[in-house]
C-alpha cells in the first residue's frame, strides 16, 4: 500500500483557548461583552469545557491518542488581573500545564492573547490606547520569566487580523464598533505589539521560537474580480505577513477559500457544500494558503497553527484532514518549509459569538457532566500521527 510520508520531527497536535476551554474566565472583555444584551452572542461562555481544573484529563487525551503537540493559551486576564498586579498563582498553574505536556512527551505551542483582554485594559481603550503595546511586551516578559524554560514554540498574538476586522469592521467582537480608521489604527498597534511581544520573548532565551498566527484565506479571482482580491488581501493579510518576516515561523490558520467578484467576496458557490460556520466545504484552500505565505516570506517556516471544520458528521472530518494534509504533502514536495499540522481543536468548544453550537472538535463534550468522548477522528488522526504518515488504505477517497 502507498503512503504519503511526512518529513522526520513533523509536528502533530490539536490546539484549544483559554477562553474557550477553560470557564469562568469572568475578568476578560469577551466575559463582559457576552453578558451584554444586544451582544449577539447566542450564550456566554460560563463553565466552558472546565479545563481549568481538568487540564490533566485534556492533556492525557493528547498523549493518548498518538499526538505530540498541544498549543493552548496563556489566559492575560488572570494572569494581570488589574494593571501591573501578576498573579503568581495563575503563572503557576500554567507553569504545571507546561510540565504536564513535558511529563507527557508533548512539545507545547503556547499563545500570549487569542482574542481576550483584562478589563482593566479594555477599559483604557483595548489596541486603541496607545500604551497597549508596551503593556503586551510587559506582560510577554513577565510571563516569560515565570515560565520561559519550559516553553519552545511561542505564538505572541492569534489572528491579529480578525481582531480587527471582527471587532473594528463588522461589530462582531468586542468592542463591537464598525469604524475603518479604528481599524487600521488597531491593526497598526496589533504589529507593534507583535513585534514588541516577540523581541521581550526572544530576549529570554535562544530556545524560543516566536511568531505570529494568521488567518489566511484563499482567495480566489473571478473574471473582474483581480483587483479587488489584491485590495482584499492587502488589508486583511499582506501587513501581518510584512511583520513576520524576521519572525521564526508563522503560524497559518485556514479553514476555507473566498470567492472574490468585481464587488468583493461572494457567497458559496451553488453545489459546494457548507460546514456549521456557513464555509464552503474547502478543504485544499489550506495549501492554497501555505503556497501563498510561502510566495510571500520565502524562507520563513511554516507551521499550521490551526485548520479544522465544524461539523456533525465526524466521517466528513477524517476527509477534510485527509485532504488538507495531502495539499501540506504536495508543499512538501515543491520544497516549502512547513513544520507540523495543529488541527483546531481538540474538542468541541466556545465558538466565540456562536456558543457551543459549532463542532470543531476531536473530541465531544457533554455540556453538564464535562466527560470527554474521544470521536472516531481522533483515533484515526493520532494514527496518522504516530506513523508520521497518510495511508491511502486509510483515508477516504476525495469529494
Amino acid at each position: 500500500m502507498s503512503t504519503t510520508s511526512f518529513p522526520e520531527g513533523f509536528l502533530w497536535g490539536a490546539a484549544t483557548a483559554a477562553h474557550q476551554v477553560e470557564g469562568s474566565n469572568w475578568n476578560s472583555d469577551w466575559w463582559e461583552f457576552e453578558h451584554q444584551a444586544g451582544s449577539g452572542c447566542a450564550e456566554p461562555s460560563g463553565d466552558a469545557c472546565d479545563s481549568w481544573s481538568r487540564w490533566p484529563e485534556d492533556l492525557d487525551l493528547v498523549a493518548s491518542l498518538g499526538l505530540g503537540a498541544y498549543r493552548f493559551s496563556m489566559e492575560w486576564a488572570r494572569i494581570e488581573p488589574e494593571e501591573g498586579e501578576y498573579s503568581v498563582a495563575a503563572l503557576d498553574h500554567y507553569r504545571r500545564v507546561l510540565a504536564g505536556c513535558h511529563d507527557r512527551g508533548l512539545v507545547p505551542m503556547v499563545t500570549m492573547n487569542h482574542f481576550t483582554l483584562p478589563r482593566w485594559l479594555a477599559r483604557r481603550g483595548g489596541w486603541e490606547w496607545d500604551q497597549a503595546p508596551e503593556r503586551f511586551a510587559r506582560y510577554c516578559r513577565r510571563t516569560i520569566a515565570h515560565l520561559g524554560d519550559l516553553m519552545s514554540w511561542v505564538c505572541t498574538v492569534n489572528e491579529p487580523n480578525i481582531v480587527a476586522v471582527m471587532g473594528y469592521r463588522f461589530g462582531i467582537f468586542p468592542p463591537a464598533v464598525s469604524d475603518g480608521a479604528r481599524r487600521d489604527l488597531v491593526q497598526s498597534a496589533l504589529i507593534r505589539a507583535h513585534h514588541a511581544g516577540r523581541d521581550a520573548i526572544k530576549a529570554a532565551g535562544d530556545h524560543l521560537r516566536v511568531g505570529l498566527t494568521l488567518s489566511m484565506t484563499d482567495y480566489q479571482a473571478l473574471p473582474g474580480g483581480e483587483e479587488k482580491l489584491e485590495q482584499i488581501r492587502a488589508r486583511m493579510e499582506d501587513g501581518f505577513l510584512a511583520a513576520a518576516r524576521r519572525d521564526d515561523f508563522l503560524g497559518v490558520q485556514t479553514y476555507s477559500r473566498a470567492r472574490v467578484g468585481p464587488l468583493g467576496t461572494l457567497g458559496p458557490e451553488e453545489g459546494v457544500a457548507v460546514t456549521q460556520m456557513g464555509y464552503e466545504y474547502w478543504p485544499q484552500a489550506l495549501e492554497g494558503t501555505l503556497r501563498r505565505a510561502a510566495e510571500v516570506l520565502g524562507g520563513v517556516p511554516l507551521l499550521v497553527t490551526e485548520n479544522g471544520i465544524s461539523t456533525d458528521d465526524d466521517s466528513e472530518r477524517v476527509e477534510f484532514i485527509a485532504s488538507a494534509l495531502r495539499g501540506i504533502s504536495r508543499c512538501l514536495a515543491d520544497g516549502i518549509d512547513v513544520r507540523g499540522y495543529v488541527y483546531w481543536s481538540l474538542m468541541d468548544n466556545f465558538e466565540w459569538v456562536l456558543g457551543y453550537g459549532p463542532k470543531f472538535g476531536l473530541v465531544a463534550v457533554d455540556r453538564s457532566s464535562f466527560d470527554r468522548r474521544p470521536k472516531p477522528s481522533a483515533a484515526w488522526l493520532g494514527a496518522v500521527a504516530r506513523a508520521n504518515a497518510l495511508g491511502t488504505q486509510a483515508t477516504p477517497a476525495p469529494r
